[in-house]
């Protein structure tokens, strides 16, 4: 059902990579002093606060920003703050509500939120105090329009959408970031900068047990695995995948299974990624009745999606038998162009581009939706760019 491929498609040409790149634009923020130890953990940490917060991308144009919100036991959210990226917000052409197009432009990892400037090639990172971000470093993505970020123990990978597309892997010590060498990875996917929406790669990320970085790239109906190499480094050629129709927003439900989202058909599938970095398919694609399912994300055993096209969340389980089954249709009726997503104590946050708000909702056991809390005044879609990218800790 699905094909193993190599570099070998007119879409792929360019696929060997960049080799080394050239010594990267390093600027310290505002906060030279403070320096974060990293503890190699992958799960929730503050380092000097007990607060709870989310923290929400407003990708502007004149000047990237993170908005940050206090959360308290209940989901519900108060405002705390703006802090400049010392970025731009960019945007990708033709997007009908979200403007980079991807998911995971914004990401929490072990006390520090590395957000992604697509209007000027830089990734900047943010040691978190509770509420508080102090700007460590604003570094270039190694590419043009950084879309999408994954952080997994000391690696770091950036996918950058525009031009051919790359991805662009670095080090991670003590909340400074390092490119790695041979590490840079063209996808050879021939767009401009910026690209359109839909020939843009959506998503960068590691696997679990950290052998492979995996990328979608919409369009072109598949999917890349590179696999690490012993210092970060990347394969020279990646294994090439089917992965259903426009895939989009992916998480990892096992090991080695994983379930992607298929906006051109308003599916989900469910794929075993093999040793060899390869995708199989498991079972049929689960259709969901609404338009432009694109992100996904997992709170205990149930997996949220957003559709943008209809402003709804739609729910998905896997049963005993290793079978994806969809629970909701429609789990919630956003109303706003609902995007990106995130979680945290068992509440699922839905950023809404085209309201201009983030909402809250409590997951019940049975995988139900409750709105516990809303926040507006949040950069409306407008004029081909928005808001996107939103993380908790």
């Amino acid at each position: 059902m699905r094909r193993r491929v190599f570099a070998t498609a007119a879409i792929l040409a360019g696929l060997t990579g960049a080799g080394s790149i050239p010594a990267f634009a390093l600027a310290d923020g505002g906060d030279p002093g403070h320096r974060h130890d990293d503890r190699g953990s992958h799960g929730k940490h503050q380092e000097d606060g007990d607060d709870d917060a989310l923290f929400v991308q407003t990708n502007k144009a004149e000047g990237n920003t993170i908005k940050v919100y206090d959360r308290d036991e209940d989901g519900r959210l108060a405002p705390a703050g703006e802090y400049e990226t010392g970025g731009l917000g960019g945007f990708t052409i033709g997007a009908p509500v979200d403007a980079l197009a991807s998911q995971g432009s914004l990401t929490f990892h072990d006390g520090l939120l590395f957000a992604l400037n697509a209007g000027s090639n830089t990734v900047t990172v943010f040691r978190v105090d509770g509420t508080k971000l102090h700007r460590l470093q604003v570094v270039w993505s190694g590419g043009l329009l950084p879309v999408s970020v994954d952080v997994r123990d000391d690696l770091v990978y950036v996918l950058n959408a525009g031009g051919e597309g790359s991805v662009q892997g670095f080090e991670l010590h003590k909340g400074q970031l390092s490119p790695i060498k041979d590490a840079n990875r063209s996808l050879g996917l021939h767009n401009g900068n910026p690209p359109n929406f839909m020939t843009a790669p959506a998503q960068v990320e590691i696997d679990p047990e950290g052998e492979f970085v995996l990328v979608s790239t919409k369009a072109a109906n598949v999917m890349f695995s590179y696999e690490i190499g012993r210092d970060g480094q990347l394969s020279r050629h990646p294994v090439i995948s089917d992965a259903g129709n426009t895939p989009f927003g992916f998480t990892f439900d096992t090991e080695d299974t994983l379930l992607v989202t298929e906006s051109g058909s308003n599916e989900v599938s469910r794929f075993e990624l093999e040793k060899d970095g390869e995708l199989d398919q498991i079972g049929p694609s689960v259709p969901n009745g609404q338009q432009a399912p694109c992100w996904i994300q997992r709170v205990g055993d149930y997996f949220f999606v957003a559709n943008a096209g209809s402003s709804t969340i739609s729910s998905y389980k896997v049963d005993e038998d290793g079978k994806l089954v969809l629970v909701e249709a429609v789990a919630a009726d956003t109303g706003g162009g609902s995007i990106d997503m995130t979680t945290s104590d068992g509440f699922l946050y839905v950023q809404n581009a085209a309201a201009g708000n983030v909402q809250g909702y409590e997951v019940g056991k049975d995988g139900s939706l409750e709105l516990v809390t809303e926040v507006k005044g949040l950069p409306r879609f407008e004029n081909g760019i928005g808001m996107e990218g939103i993380a908790a800790s």
